[in-house]
C-alpha cells in the first residue's frame, strides 16, 4: 500500500509518517523504482501503535522503548509497567501545575474588577519586576504575593 493508504489506515498523518521515519520510529518504509514508499500491515499495525502512544502522551524516546518492547516477545511486563508508570508520575505532576496555573489565573481574575478602568491585578502580576534589578520578583511560578495565596483559600 501507498503511504496515504498507510495513513489512512493508521490514522497516522503522511506528514507525520515521513517524520517518523526520519527519526528512526519507524523503519523506512521499501521504496518501488519509481521512489514511491511502500508499507505493509506491519507497518500500519507499528503506526497504530505509534498514535495510541502518541494520544497517552508519550514522548517519542519512550514511544522508543516501548515499540522495542511490543517487538520483543521476550520482554518483562515489568519492563513496560515501568515506563507506563513513570509517565504516570510525570503527567500527574503536569497536571498538579496546571491546577495551580487554574488556580492563580482565577484568583487575579477574581480580583480584577473587569470594568473601564485601567488597574488590573492581571496585568500588574504579569509585569511584576524588581526596581533595582530589572528582573521578575522572586515569587512561587504560579503564586501571587500582592493578594492572598489563591491555592490556601
Amino acid at each position: 500500500m501507498n503511504i496515504g493508504q498507510a495513513s489512512s489506515k493508521s490514522g497516522v498523518s503522511t506528514k507525520m509518517i515521513r517524520y517518523y521515519e526520519s527519526i528512526g520510529l519507524v523503519a523506512p518504509a521499501h521504496r518501488t523504482e519509481a521512489g514511491y514508499r511502500v508499507y505493509e500491515d506491519q507497518d500500519v499495525h507499528s503506526l497504530r501503535f505509534i498514535s495510541r502512544a502518541r494520544d497517552l502522551g508519550f514522548s517519542v524516546d519512550q514511544m522508543r522503548e516501548l515499540l522495542a518492547l511490543w517487538r520483543d516477545r521476550d520482554r518483562a511486563s515489568g519492563d513496560v509497567k515501568a515506563i507506563a508508570l513513570a509517565h504516570v508520575e510525570m503527567l500527574e505532576e503536569k497536571a498538579r501545575t496546571l491546577q495551580q496555573m487554574s488556580a492563580t489565573l482565577k484568583h487575579l481574575a477574581n480580583n480584577c474588577h473587569g470594568n473601564d478602568r485601567p488597574d488590573c491585578p492581571i496585568i500588574e502580576d504579569l509585569a511584576r519586576v524588581e526596581p533595582a534589578t530589572g528582573s521578575r520578583k522572586s515569587v512561587p511560578r504560579f503564586g501571587v504575593t500582592s493578594l492572598s495565596d489563591p491555592i490556601a483559600q
